[in-house]
């Protein structure tokens, strides 16, 4: 872990060697993805198959055995301990309640002249989710990625998720169930994007892919960006913390694992003012990598891309948290809400004492998909709009045309386009 104070010589370094945390290395995959993503599109369910006999280490019998049955899901929700089942519940209820505040809305505006003007907001037609399923199963990525969709209005929801051994992930397919999803198929990495993306015999072409995955999973949705449009570039998880002397060193300890038990290369940072609070953190970091049952995941990754930086006063401290922009931000001060209006980039902000970031990956409320690596600068939090799509209304009557015509046909004959000129003059009248 790098313990530094901004007085270090060495801080610049070490600080940009964090803004730089979450590059991946996407030309060392790029070869192997083009060649998945062209294979896929060529021989479909076919180089599916093959990828999955590779990658996940079973061989689907069939085209049919790539999909999981809704019976299957069905049994596995009704054998779902009912303690698990109750907050399965109790998730999906608010994170569908927050989500349903953000569906936006059509709206026109009428001037006295007889003009129309408005925005149109649908739905796309059609969503490929993809949930990881390597180191482990997300269930909550699930409900985070077919709720929005589901409020949105999205009619056709497709799920994709790696099954390695043929074995799916019971909890996972309970949670397909409580969502209604049917469309579940047990295809991962860049297979899956790629799938989605282009439609094989039974898995359909989409029109928006979401979700995280490794950097198989990046680069592929990189690849397809266009041809379908997709969420984010998404890498490692990551947290930051901004804290004063008010913090518990223990319950932010354990906030700093929280990040970096999901992967090696999840980074965790806690900036504070306090020396004495950064001391005590760093012991009680170690205290907890013992007790945790990934504790080479986590020791990994706090002793690779963890930090510690003690800063002058709180100021500083707020001025390199945007620097970095992290996906989950925990304020932990005595008055959290006063430094909000100052904290510019951060894909979730999680306030006070009593909020840490585990509760809004899973009950909360708002989605757990956020921006990576710094690009919560210019990306937002999965949500509704993903979804959705605007189309601009545009009504003139007679009356609004004689107004501004004569305006819009002297732009067109300065750009030298004719037919744009002559198409609003011949409705004018004189």
């Amino acid at each position: 872990m790098i313990f530094v104070t901004t007085k270090d010589p060495s801080f610049e370094a070490n600080f940009g060697e964090l803004l730089g945390r979450g590059k991946m290395d996407i030309a060392t995959v790029s070869n192997i993805v083009v060649n998945i993503i062209n294979e896929i599109k060529t021989d479909k369910n076919k180089a599916l198959k093959e990828h999955i006999s590779k990658f996940d280490k079973w061989i689907p019998a069939s085209d049919a055995d790539l999909q999981i049955s809704t019976e299957s899901m069905e049994k596995a929700y009704a054998n779902l301990d009912e303690t698990l089942k109750k907050s399965l519940h109790l998730a999906y209820d608010r994170i569908k309640a927050y989500h349903q505040k953000q569906k936006p809305k059509s709206w026109f505006d009428t001037e006295e002249n007889g003009t129309i003007l408005g925005q149109k907001v649908t739905p796309v037609d059609s969503a490929g989710l993809y949930i990881p399923g390597g180191k482990a199963a997300y269930p909550s990525s699930l409900l985070m990625n077919v709720i929005p969709a589901q409020v949105a209005g999205v009619e056709e929801i497709v799920v994709c998720t790696p099954t390695p051994d043929n074995e799916p992930n019971e909890l996972l397919l309970a949670a397909c169930h409580l969502c209604g999803v049917t469309k579940v198929f047990k295809v991962g990495g860049a297979s899956a994007i790629a799938a989605m993306a282009y439609g094989t015999e039974n898995i359909p072409k989409v029109d928006v892919i979401t979700g995280p995955g490794n950097i198989f999973v990046a680069t592929a949705k990189k690849m397809v960006f266009g041809d379908v449009h997709i969420d984010m570039i998404a890498g490692p998880s990551e947290i930051g913390i901004l804290a004063d002397e008010s913090a518990n060193p223990n319950h932010l300890a354990i906030d700093l694992l929280s990040q970096a038990e999901h992967d090696e290369m999840a980074s965790s940072i806690l900036i504070t003012p306090s020396q004495k609070l950064a001391d005590e953190v760093a012991v009680e970091v170690e205290n907890w990598l013992a007790k945790l049952p990934r504790e080479e995941i986590a020791r990994k990754s706090i002793e690779e891309r963890g930090a510690i930086i003690v800063t002058q006063d709180m100021d500083e401290a707020i001025k390199l948290m945007n620097e970095i922009a992290p996906e989950h931000l925990e304020v932990a001060t005595t008055s959290p809400f006063e430094l909000l209006p100052y904290i510019k980039h951060a894909g979730a902000i999680f306030l006070g004492h009593n909020t840490p970031e585990a509760i809004g990956d899973y009950v909360a409320g708002p989605n757990h998909t956020l921006p990576t690596g710094g690009t919560a600068k210019f990306y937002s939090p999965l949500s509704v709009e993903n979804f959705m799509k605007k189309s601009s209304i545009i009504s003139f009557s007679q009356n609004a045309i004689n107004e501004v015509g004569e305006e819009c046909a002297l732009i067109a004959n300065t750009e030298g386009l004719t037919a744009h000129e002559q198409s609003v003059r011949v409705r004018l009248k004189k």
